[in-house]
């Protein structure tokens, strides 16, 4: 039976997604900038405020949905939502641009 998944908008919130995309590519950047930040100020200013810089890290760790690569795949999938789409056809599934 083929299957066609139908486009996302962006600003839908589709089922067909992950659910690491954030609702704009401005946003996501953003959670990056936070998240990093975090994770790079626990442990740069753990010669100065010792063991209480590390609180900084699960700080950073929500803000990047918890992990890096998390984060990296969803900014992926926010740049490309609404621009792709998978055809299932046969058994066989392509990636498309969206025809808008």
């Amino acid at each position: 039976m083929p299957t066609t998944d139908t486009a996302v908008s962006p600003g839908s919130t589709g089922s067909s997604g992950s659910g690491f995309a954030s609702a704009s590519v401005p946003r996501h950047l953003a959670r990056g900038a936070v998240g990093f930040g975090a994770l790079i100020a626990a442990f740069a200013l753990l010669p100065v405020f010792g063991p209480l810089s590390l609180l900084l890290a699960p700080v950073g760790l929500v803000a990047l949905r918890g992990c890096p690569m998390c984060w990296a795949i969803g900014l992926a999938e926010t740049v490309s939502r609404g621009r792709l789409r998978r055809e299932c056809t046969d058994g066989r599934c392509e990636l498309k641009p969206a025809s808008r």
